[in-house]
């Protein structure tokens, strides 16, 4: 089974979102139906772009390390926003 870690983008307040996913177009729908806690309050989110992984191990691990590096989710943002930059 095919896993993805995702980055949206909230057009409420700027902000990004990074998850994973075995299905990313339900999940996608679900953020912007608001029936996912965290992103419930900032709708509308735009899907700026994803990476397949292998398993749901490798896809939490993924997650796990963009979250708390700041650095590393620098460069997944990077990979589909070449200039973006801190504000």
């Amino acid at each position: 089974m095919k896993y993805f870690v995702y980055l949206l983008k909230s057009e409420k307040d700027d902000n990004f979102y990074i998850g994973q996913t075995n299905n990313m177009a339900a999940r996608f729908v679900k953020h912007n139906k608001g029936e996912v806690f965290a992103t419930r309050h900032r709708r509308p989110l735009h899907l700026i772009g994803y990476t397949e992984v292998g398993s749901r191990l490798e896809a939490m691990q993924f997650e796990k390390k963009l979250k708390l590096h700041s650095d590393q989710k620098l460069k997944f943002i990077r990979k589909f926003i070449p200039n973006f930059d801190w504000k």
